[in-house]
């Protein structure tokens, strides 16, 4: 669906843990020393929650971030939408937690949304809605996660934490938003039961099926309804289990290496989960110049994609000059744990 109204980012933030582990010490422990999976994944190392961070936590250190960075009033903000599969309650909101430790109003729509790892899309989408249609003039969106995966399983060498937050508005807006799409079908490739602690998934079944068909059809439909080509694509941003799966839908879908890199860290972070396109996306947003269009798809288990077409504003050149602390710069500050550290903080941060 094109948008013909004024509407888009008008600020955003993002947050990391401060620990990483890495994926050869994840072989070793696994006594899987030169399998080759963190090469085939393409990813080196991954983010490591502390013993007390969990959703909630990382929720409200990037919203904090991005609501420093606005220079509108936090009255303004009049509705919140928290996505993640890794909510700290399965009855009681992760949002009114964060919404009172950012001294949101009461007056307040909010919601946590469930949606795999596209819920922080899901999110941002209806953020956008809720402001399109006048029911909110700012609107909060955010996408956290600290992933769950089994000891021994394959997810152990993706499954990371992050946050990232995006504040909606029809004023000062940084990034337009110029189109957005959506698709979902009944694809099983992954799940947790109630009561499980941590998620089943169906291998391979979790590639063609799944993530390229769904990422691959919500960008052709956005392509479509755009009349654009690749080409035309400043950047692309595709969800990111690992660094394998959106290089290769990038090149099956016509963009480049060159148009993708600057999206890739889940290369040095992991897989976020809900987090994971968004802060792909913070990433971008991190370096881009104005006027420049991005394509954004997410994928979220069981299954479906949201698909954004995005423009950037002068606004943003100006107002990102004031800031510090980007994507890169968390990176650069990670310090390694151990495997048990690694266990233990993982365990008590769900």
């Amino acid at each position: 669906m094109k948008i013909t109204k004024p509407v888009g980012i008008v600020s955003y933030g993002a947050y990391l843990p401060a620990h990483i582990i890495l994926a050869t010490d994840i072989e070793r422990a696994q006594g899987k020393e030169k399998s080759g999976a963190p090469q085939s994944l393409g990813v080196s190392q991954k983010t490591v929650p502390d013993i007390d961070e969990d959703t909630i936590t990382l929720a409200t250190a990037a919203a904090a971030r991005a609501v420093e960075r606005w220079d509108g009033s936090i009255n303004e903000i009049g509705a919140l939408f928290v996505g993640s599969e890794s909510h700290p309650y399965a009855v009681k909101p992760t949002g009114t937690t964060v919404k009172e430790a950012l001294g949101l109003s009461d007056s307040l729509a909010l919601a946590d949304l469930q949606f795999a790892c596209k819920a922080g899309t899901q999110s941002l989408q209806i953020g956008l809605s809720y402001v399109l249609s006048g029911m909110a003039k700012v609107a909060l969106a955010i996408g956290a996660d600290t992933a769950q995966s089994r000891p021994g399983d394959i997810l152990e060498f993706t499954a990371g934490a992050g946050s990232a937050a995006f504040l909606l508005g029809n004023e000062n807006i940084l990034v337009k938003v110029l189109a957005t799409t959506s698709v979902a079908t009944d694809t099983p490739d992954f799940w947790r039961r109630p009561g499980q602690n941590y998620p089943e998934h169906a291998g391979r079944f979790s590639g063609e099926p799944a993530y390229f068909a769904h990422v691959s059809r919500a960008t052709q439909q956005l392509l479509q309804e755009t009349k654009l080509k690749p080409k035309d694509i400043d950047w692309c941003v595709f969800h990111t289990p690992n660094a394998k799966f959106p290089q290769a839908v990038a090149q099956q879908l016509g963009f480049t290496p060159e148009q993708l890199a600057p999206s890739l860290v889940v290369k040095k972070i992991g897989n976020t989960y809900a987090a994971a396109s968004l802060l792909a996306l913070s990433a971008v947003l991190d370096h881009a110049q104005a006027g420049q269009k991005i394509l954004v798809t997410s994928y979220g288990s069981g299954s479906g994609s949201d698909s954004f077409l995005l423009e950037t504003t002068p606004l943003l050149v100006k107002k990102r000059a004031q800031w510090s602390s980007f994507i890169k710069d968390f990176i650069a500050q990670m310090q390694g744990v151990s495997y048990e550290t690694y266990r233990h903080n993982t365990e008590r941060s769900h």
